[in-house]
């Protein structure tokens, strides 16, 4: 049988108080129906269906490789999945979940699919302390039988702790025997998907009983504050994974990855860091406090000092960066160089051992090895219209608050004395100095204040 997915995420998310719908808050980045396709893609699924309603189309703008199913009235989720049924395949076992229940685990739904078959349907339940707002799990003999919803359930029923989290494996064919039969005559007025339980039993169709390896599985999301619930708990396991594979963290509770991080041994990760999209840090590298880094690759040995930014950056084997530091994209750095305080970067390529050290921006720029950039300097690179290259070769010294426009080039070493504007390119071991004759003026008079 092929395996189908329809998630549900119509839902407008009224508690979430906000205009974005529900599904497309974020857990840790990306969206929490995101995180329910790639748990669904993770099983090999041959089709994913989304069923959106409240804001649709920004909902469809954010996601591809899904089809999409459209749910004009929300009548409940027995009508949700029902919208879906022409779209089924007849001998396909369907895999119900939500797009607000975003930690559902990948090993979770295998079970549930490996119970699905003709005979049998499977179902997720969960053991709670505090069951209040689900429907709760009627056994039989140890057998399940129905689920009663929490304003259907009478008192007796209310005392148990078993309950439905709403997600399920049916087989195609038998959701196109039970749902058209769903009736809303309920507390709530809706067609509830539950109700095929009841509709299975008469069949003589077995329900099997799938539990997940944690509650947070199958935690779902009706506020702000769950919404933070399950992101503290997310970013939790992501740490503790972190320091599995190696890595020393200054705080577990201090840590966002919103993305894919790798690490290797004995690197060090100060508080308050955040790592988005792909980021990889190799063997023995310090992460200082306040660092965010995204898309981008620490080499062994390397020192990311506090508040620095790096975005699409290549740092190489025992750099040295910041405090203070703001790598932009296309920045490479080889092995030794550094980039120190209040430094901006973008589309510039270091050397090894040059040294960019204070209070300056390179931007569209190659600079050789152990070149030497004094402090203030500025490469300008745009001239309002085109960017432009600058080039400085091996063993280059620049002096403090020069300008080097664009295009030009500094010969392998090279000096460019402090203060000067460099237009025209410098040869081999040259000494460049572009800057106006001082003046001394004598008997000058300082300006004094001025009284009313």
């Amino acid at each position: 049988m092929s395996i189908e997915v329809v998630i549900l995420a119509a839902g407008k998310g009224t508690r979430m108080r906000s205009s974005l719908p529900k599904v497309m808050h974020a857990i840790a980045g990306t969206p929490m129906l995101g995180h329910v396709i790639s748990a669904a893609r993770s099983i090999a699924a041959d089709t994913i269906h989304v069923v959106v309603g409240h804001g649709a189309d920004h909902v469809k703008a954010a996601f591809d490789r899904v089809s999409w199913i459209d749910q004009t009235e929300q009548k409940g989720t027995g009508h949700a999945v029902a919208q879906a049924l022409p779209s089924l395949a007849d001998d396909s076992r369907v895999l119900i979940l939500y797009g607000d229940v975003p930690l559902i685990a990948s090993e979770t739904l295998d079970k549930l699919v490996a119970h699905c078959n003709d005979e049998a349907m499977s179902l997720l339940t969960t053991n709670l302390n505090d069951p209040s707002g689900y429907g709760r799990i009627i056994r039989e003999q140890d057998k399940v039988v129905a689920i009663v919803e929490q304003k259907d359930a009478s008192f007796e029923q209310l005392a148990i702790q078993e309950v439905n989290t709403g997600i399920m494996a049916v087989t195609a064919k038998h959701l196109k025997q039970w749902l058209p039969r769903l009736s809303s005559d309920n507390a709530q007025g809706e067609y509830y998907l539950t109700d095929i339980i009841e509709m299975a039993v008469g069949d003589g169709i077995a329900v099997e009983v799938c539990q997940p390896a944690s509650p947070w599985e199958v935690q779902g999301v009706n506020n702000r504050a769950q919404l933070n619930e399950l992101e503290r708990y997310y970013q939790r396991c992501r740490a503790e994974a972190v320091m599995a594979d190696g890595a020393t963290l200054a705080d577990a509770g201090r840590i966002d990855i919103r993305g894919e991080l790798k690490v290797g041994q004995d690197c060090y990760i100060d508080v308050n860091c955040v790592f988005e999209g792909q980021c990889e840090i190799g063997d023995k590298v310090h992460i200082g406090p306040n660092c965010v880094l995204i898309n981008s690759r620490v080499a062994n040995g390397s020192t990311i000092k506090a508040n620095s930014v790096l975005e699409e950056a290549v740092v190489g084997e025992d750099c040295d960066v910041g405090p203070f530091a703001r790598l932009r994209p296309g920045t490479v750095l080889s092995a030794k160089a550094k980039i120190g305080n209040f430094v901006e970067t973008k589309k510039a390529v270091l050397g090894a051992g040059s040294k960019v050290n204070h209070l300056s921006y390179i931007g569209d720029s190659e600079l050789g090895e152990n070149v030497n950039v004094g402090a203030g300097t500025i490469t300008c690179n745009y001239d309002g219209v085109n960017k432009s290259k600058t080039v400085i070769g091996d063993g280059a010294f620049i002096g403090s608050n020069t300008s080097l426009v664009a295009p030009v080039t500094v010969g392998k070493n090279a000096t460019v004395g402090a203060g000067s504007t460099i237009t025209g390119d410098v040869a081999e071991a040259e000494l460049a100095v572009a800057r106006g004759k001082q003046r001394n003026i004598s008997g000058w008079k300082r300006p004094t204040k001025k009284t009313d």
